[in-house]
């Protein structure tokens, strides 16, 4: 079982959304601790270790350390904004 973190930019990006998006996306982020790869999963192009999953109109960016058994959630946006730095 994988240890799970959020940074705090990822935890202030859902607490802005709506109250149905947030619990969605809780419960998705948590999964991630028993399976960081679950099915429809990709790995960012261009990026070393992102990762991201799908949750509906939003999308969760994290990173995974395999060696250590850790999760990072660095960011949670809408699918429309989660790529733009």
């Amino acid at each position: 079982m994988y240890r799970l973190f959020i940074s705090q930019a990822a935890d202030k990006q859902t607490a802005r959304l709506p109250a149905k998006a947030r619990q969605k996306i809780s419960d998705a982020i948590g999964q991630l601790r028993d399976n960081p790869r679950p099915r429809g999963c990709k790995k960012l192009k261009g990026e070393d270790e992102l990762w991201r999953i799908r949750v509906g109109d939003y999308r969760v960016v994290y990173t995974i350390e395999d060696d250590e058994l850790i999760v990072l959630v660095v960011r949670v946006a809408n699918r429309k904004d989660v790529y733009d730095r």
